[in-house]
């Protein structure tokens, strides 16, 4: 059906709004980092800021303390701070007096130039066990968030982050309750703060730290068979979203399940010890990588479904003067503000470079019968994803089970669709790992399937059986740029410039 030539100028603006939304809009929202400083080698405050504001999609940075020089980098800036009490002075700012000296001094000098959000108070307190600090805290949290409405500055959250060494059970997710002696007096009145104040709960879930070799894939949002929950009757199928799930359990056990949630850190290191062989680049760049995508879905968690938590990546740099190898290298860039790895928050992905040799998403050519060649990473070529040789048929079924579970459209390889013959696991897997890649949005590591996907650029499309790719939206570009071009040469109306304008957008869409 041909379309109106009236209908092109609105056609234009809508296509030109969608484009400049796909491509100019942050695809990081509710991603933000830990910038710590236990290093020596550390570009300055203003050239993070800048780096962050102008090469990242990075909209929100935590630091562990109320460092001056990093408040005024970031001052006049776009990007949200979340300071941090240190540990060491939470007894004594239980008291009102040094609260408002402390807001005075911290606080007041650089707000609201530079957008402080939330202050932290202190770090993972109940973990310590010490009696005076987690006696302290409440009040603190109290008193500071007094100090700052004395001062006239609101818009500023009071919390304190929490490790996941509050749940006395964690698995399965419904279980989850916090610790014995902690839940009704410890938690509940700092729940019940955080309702009044409007103010999140935040949590450091780590996978990294409750792995174990069997559930590996489960830590790192690879295929796998999923933790089944029998209360709920969910399926989990990665550790992240137990680990919420769980602490999610624990507050609607104390009534308190309208309370917000925030990861306030998560992380897996790119460099660990010789005692720690799935410490490595590859699975830093799935751990993180798959989160930032699995968060910025919306999808949220079995027991929080379409929500968005804000969560804070750790973190920003490799610190070398931290005590192991690992902790030293849980950094998305090196001091240099080169990436370690790719994980989607840099804003000109070609500067980039390629992904690291040892990320998903492999560059040898894979003896397939077509003779496929993977495309290097950064190329703008089609992409479709497909099965490695020598892939076995357990783990394409594995990959399989996922991707159908994920809710991707695996009807054509159902008996009497036009993919089920032939009638192969390597034939029906390779239909869902593409269809997965191209819903999921077309990064490597989408097609990484526990190092058993790679990218091809031939279309592995056969007779009856189309694989999907790339923009559902294409066909339609392409009917409404050989209409404009129709509508230019027969009506007189049409400026040449405005149909030279509309034919070139158009054809950079195609």
């Amino acid at each position: 059906m041909a379309i109106p030539c009236d209908l092109f100028p609105l056609l234009f603006l809508f296509f030109f709004s969608l484009n400049h939304l796909i491509h100019h809009s942050s695809a990081s929202y509710s991603i933000g980092v830990n910038y710590g400083t236990v290093a020596d080698n550390l570009p300055s405050p203003s050239q993070v800021a800048t780096f962050l504001k102008t090469q990242t999609t990075i909209d929100r940075v935590k630091i562990f303390d109320a460092n001056p020089d990093i408040l005024r980098a970031f001052s006049n800036s776009s990007i949200y701070v979340t300071v941090t009490v240190g540990n060491g002075d939470v007894p004594s700012l239980a008291k009102l007096p040094a609260a408002q000296s402390w807001v005075a001094s911290n606080i007041v000098p650089f707000y609201p130039q530079t957008k402080i959000n939330r202050i932290a108070v202190g770090n993972e307190i109940l973990a310590t066990s010490d009696k005076s600090l987690i006696a302290h805290l409440l009040p603190a949290m109290k008193a500071l968030k007094q100090a700052l409405d004395l001062a006239n500055v609101t818009g500023i959250q009071v919390s304190t982050p929490h490790s996941l060494g509050i749940l006395s059970a964690s698995e399965p997710p419904s279980s989850g309750r916090f610790r014995r002696g902690y839940d009704r007096a410890i938690f509940a009145p700092i729940l019940e703060y955080h309702r009044q104040t409007k103010s999140p709960f935040l949590i450091n879930p780590y996978p990294f730290f409750g792995f174990t070799a069997r559930t590996l894939n489960y830590a790192l949002f690879r295929p796998n068979g999923g933790v089944f929950d029998n209360v709920t009757g969910f399926n989990y199928t990665n550790m992240f979203d137990a680990q919420l799930d769980a602490i999610y359990s624990a507050m609607k056990k104390l009534g308190y399940e309208d309370v917000d949630i925030v990861v306030a850190e998560t992380g897996w290191p790119s460099v660990g010890d010789p005692n720690q062989p799935d410490v490595n680049l590859e699975n830093a760049l799935s751990y993180n990588g798959n989160l930032v995508k699995h968060v910025n879905s919306g999808k949220g968690t079995p027991l929080m479904p379409n929500r968005t938590f804000e969560t804070y990546l750790f973190s920003l740099f490799n610190e070398n003067l931290k005590p192991s190898t690992s902790e030293r290298n849980f950094g998305l860039f090196n001091p240099d503000l080169t990436p370690v790895y790719n994980v989607d928050i840099l804003r000109n992905k070609q500067a980039m470079g390629p992904s690291p040799a040892t990320a998903p998403g492999p560059t040898s050519t894979p003896a397939t019968t077509q003779g496929p060649t993977p495309t290097p990473a950064g190329d703008s070529g089609r992409k479709w994803c497909v099965p490695k040789p020598g892939t076995t048929d357990e783990a394409l079924q594995a990959n399989m089970d996922y991707v159908c579970s994920k809710g991707v459209d695996c009807k054509p390889i159902q008996d009497g669709g036009p993919c089920f013959n032939p009638n192969t696991v390597r034939s029906h897997a390779s239909y869902a790992m593409n269809a997965y890649y191209q819903a999921f949005g077309r990064h490597d590591f989408d097609c990484d399937f526990n190092h058993s996907g790679v990218l091809t650029t031939t279309d592995p499309s056969y007779q009856t059986c189309t694989y999907p790719f790339q923009d559902l939206n294409l066909k339609l570009e392409q009917s409404v740029a050989v209409g404009l071009m129709n509508c230019c040469m027969t009506r007189l109306f049409y400026s040449l410039a405005s149909c030279m304008i509309g034919i070139q957008f158009f054809s950079s869409l195609i």
